[in-house]
């Protein structure tokens, strides 16, 4: 099955056949397995363990946490001034 796209107005109610339909579409691909190929093959555990989540409460967090890994340049920083600036006016 390939891709199916469907635009859907904000402000009007599905029809019950548009309904039905979804609801079809929705238990059909929940049965389908995954399929994994070479270029996103299934990880293992010891893959899944590398996973991190990268949540920083504050741009300056991020900013030590770059300089750190040594990633960290001062053209960076002055992009993220002038985009405190901007969003800041």
């Amino acid at each position: 099955m390939g891709i199916v796209r469907t635009t859907l107005e904000v402000d009007k109610e599905l029809t019950s056949e548009e309904q039905k339909t979804a609801k079809c579409r929705i238990e059909a691909a929940a049965k389908r397995p995954y399929v994994y190929d070479p270029d996103c093959p299934l990880l293992t555990p010891e893959q899944l363990a590398e996973f991190h989540p990268v949540n920083y409460a504050t741009m300056e967090e991020r900013a030590k946490a770059m300089q750190e890994a040594g990633i960290f340049n001062h053209e960076m920083d002055k992009q993220e001034t002038v985009f405190k600036n901007v969003v800041n006016k």
